[in-house]
C-alpha cells in the first residue's frame, strides 16, 4: 500500500482505521475502537472505522477528519499539503506539539519540495 500523508503531516496509510477501512477487516475495527476509547476516550461503534485517508475528496473518512480545520484549510486554498503553505496555521502548531510523528513527517516534506 502506497504512503498516503494527510495535509497535517499524519500518515493515514499507517493509521488503524485507514487499514482497516482498506482491508475491509471487522476485527481490525473493533481493535481499533478499543485503541480510540482507551486512548482518547471517544465512544465510537465498529461502523464509525471508515476512512479511505485525508486526501480523498469523496471517500469515507472517520468523523473528526472530515470536520479537520487543517484539511479545510488546505482544501479551500488548493494545496496539495501544509508543507506547501506560506504560513503554517496555530491549528497545525498545535497539532504538532502533540503529534512528533506528524510534525516529523510534515518537515521531510517541507525538505523533500522546497520552495513550493
Amino acid at each position: 500500500m502506497p504512503e498516503m500523508i494527510a495535509y497535517c503531516g499524519l500518515v493515514c496509510s499507517h493509521c488503524p482505521t485507514f487499514i482497516a477501512t482498506q482491508k475491509n477487516d471487522d476485527v481490525a475495527r473493533e481493535k481499533t475502537v478499543a485503541l480510540y476509547t482507551e486512548k482518547f476516550g471517544l465512544n465510537l461503534k465498529k461502523e464509525d472505522i471508515n476512512c479511505d485517508g485525508c486526501l480523498s475528496v469523496e471517500g469515507r473518512k472517520l468523523a473528526f477528519c472530515r470536520i479537520c480545520e487543517i484539511r479545510q484549510c488546505c482544501l479551500g486554498k488548493g494545496l496539495e499539503n501544509c508543507a506547501f503553505c506560506e504560513s503554517p496555521c496555530e491549528n497545525l502548531l498545535k497539532l504538532h506539539e502533540v503529534s512528533p510523528e506528524a510534525k516529523a513527517s510534515f518537515e521531510a516534506l517541507r525538505k523533500k519540495f522546497p520552495g513550493q
